[in-house]
């Protein structure tokens, strides 16, 4: 039997992807990156946002047609979307066969060995899902970059996510377990591992052992001195001066903060469910810059969210002006009847919102391409990535992550797919950066 998955969404989402594909691969099933030779296809959601729901709905539909004139004999929907839409989307998508929740990922076979023509749909509790065990088998979708998921659900309660509804509470998985498959990964290849959550800086707060990311990040760090690890998906609430320390003292943890801070302006921060000021960010940003000199900060905002006013959003970018982000990204609100954020007064229009996204990214263009200048004429590892044309090789600086940064374009011929290469920089690029091997 042969098996199609498309991943949506976040690295999160493709770690489940990956698991997925693991437990078919055990089970003697093909995978194909065809779904015209599919029997099965899967489609693991995203519903974070509206434009991913959307996203998610026209994969379906589209992947759709090779059920009805094909190979394929089921198409599943897995994730966050039926997790969201329960029932609801299982009605308004009668062309597939089942839908699991966040929850059943453990039944993704049975799902697709079923040969009823009954539609069904799974949805279980998120908080009893088993977390994953070490040797869980798993396919990488990047032999030379992992992410590497320490935690399941969030505690938080912020106003415009609807993640704790779809994940469950944080379940942190044992340390020991962590460094465990870190180090199977490393073994297998692996030069990148990346850390991921939901919000991977509260790692540990719910254990009752100690154990925190900066615990986590001293022992990975120690597996090996010639892998990168990088954390994605922090809170400026929940990272600590431990975990910044570690950062500090290993030179093969990269020195990147990803701490999303999504406005600027208290009230807002407030109304946004976000228990920190404008003060405690700035606070936070020169410590991690006086402790980690060499740290590269990035984070991610919303603008347009109900009663932000004009003056509230030049307090944004005030405050990037100020900090200067080395990297930015700026979602514009997404609405919807289940999120609390929804019943909040005064609605800003998609037009002004989308018009403050505008001046918000023009602002990081200009802060990014002079930030990317004081790189020209140093050297750097760079880990690359790919080939899309002959001499020429995509590839990875410590301060750009996979997928959401800038990349660097390395002219040359004889390179290795998945190595570090020492490059100097020549000329910046915007967001990216062009450089030759040394």
């Amino acid at each position: 039997m042969n098996l199609y998955l498309e991943s949506l969404g976040c690295a999160r989402n493709l770690v489940d992807s990956e698991i997925m594909l693991g437990r078919f691969a055990a089970d003697h099933w093909q995978i194909t990156k065809d779904p015209a030779r599919a029997h099965v296809i899967i489609v693991n959601t995203c519903s974070f946002i509206e434009p991913a729901v959307n996203e998610s709905i026209d994969t379906i539909l589209e992947l759709a047609k090779f059920r009805e004139k094909g190979t394929c004999k089921r198409l599943i929907v897995a994730g966050c979307l039926p997790e969201r839409f329960r029932e609801e989307i299982a009605e308004a998508l009668p062309e597939v066969d089942a839908f699991l929740g966040t929850g059943a990922f453990d039944q993704i076979l049975d799902a697709a060995k079923i040969t009823s023509p009954e539609h069904t749909c799974t949805l279980t509790d998120p908080n009893a899902a088993e977390l994953l065990l070490p040797e869980t088998p798993r396919i990488l979708t990047c032999s030379h970059t992992a992410y590497l998921k320490i935690a399941e659900g969030c505690e938080r309660h912020c106003t415009y996510c609807i993640i704790p509804k779809l994940r469950g509470r944080l379940r942190s998985r044992p340390l020991d377990d962590i460094v465990t498959e870190a180090g199977r990964l490393i073994a297998s290849g692996v030069r990148e591992i990346v850390l991921v959550a939901q919000e991977s800086t509260a790692y540990g707060h719910d254990l009752t052992t100690i154990a925190g990311l900066g615990q986590l990040l001293e022992k990975i760090a120690m597996i090996s001195k010639d892998v990168w690890i990088r954390v994605l998906y922090g809170h400026p609430q929940s990272i600590d001066k431990q975990a910044i320390d570690v950062v500090a003292r290993h030179s093969n943890i990269c020195a990147y903060f990803d701490l999303p801070i999504q406005h600027a302006e208290d009230r807002l921060l407030q109304r946004m469910g976000r228990h920190y000021s404008r003060d405690n960010l700035y606070q936070l940003f020169d410590t991690i810059r006086a402790r980690v000199p060499q740290a590269v900060l990035r984070t991610t905002v919303i603008v347009g969210f109900p009663g932000e006013t004009d003056q509230d959003f030049r307090q944004l970018m005030q405050f990037v002006k100020n900090v200067r982000f080395d990297n930015l990204g700026v979602f514009t609100y997404s609405d919807s009847e289940d999120l609390a954020s929804h019943h909040l007064g005064d609605h800003v229009s998609p037009k002004k919102a989308k018009q403050r996204y505008d001046e918000l990214m023009a602002c990081q263009k200009s802060i990014s391409f002079e930030n990317n200048n004081r790189h020209i004429g140093k050297t750097y590892d760079v880990l690359m990535d790919e080939a899309p044309e002959e001499n020429l090789f995509i590839g990875r600086t410590c301060f750009q992550a996979p997928e959401v940064d800038g990349i660097t374009y390395v002219q040359a011929h004889g390179l290795k797919i998945g190595e570090f290469v020492r490059v100097k920089i020549i000329d910046a690029l915007g967001y990216d950066l062009s450089g030759e091997p040394v």
